[in-house]
């Protein structure tokens, strides 16, 4: 009867998939000095999303056909094959990493928004401010 509405699952997962790309990309630039370092990332959200969530459809009750009813996962980060190797054979660019940073910033910020505004509504629908 209580359930949590699907817009703010959507915006928690996002923002969890913010979270975990932001601790690699902290990672990438820590280790930017380091000889043989591999430079991580995560993929896209809305490829993690969709490809967790069954395609485009979801089962969210018993009587529906097809999808699954589970949540996103957080998957590990994966080795980035783009960009070129220094001297010392590290991959990370520190400037690749801060636009990957703003990025995820972006997401964060539209994160917390959606779920802010989800909250608004369901306020106004109980006639509350």
């Amino acid at each position: 009867m209580f359930e949590k509405p699907d817009v703010m699952s959507l915006a928690a997962s996002l923002a969890a998939h913010a979270a975990a790309r932001q601790s690699a990309i902290a990672r990438n630039v820590a280790n930017a000095d380091t000889p043989g370092y591999r430079a991580l990332d995560l993929p896209d959200f809305d490829k993690t999303y969709r490809s967790e969530s069954g395609a485009d459809m979801r089962h969210t009750r018993a009587g529906h056909v097809g999808g699954e009813a589970d949540s996103m996962q957080i998957v590990p980060p994966e080795i980035s094959a783009r960009g070129s190797l220094s001297p010392n054979g590290n991959s990370v660019s520190l400037e690749t990493e801060m636009v990957k940073a703003a990025d995820v910033r972006r997401e964060h910020d539209m994160a917390l928004a959606i779920y802010g505004k989800s909250i608004s509504i369901l306020r106004a629908s109980l006639g509350r401010r």
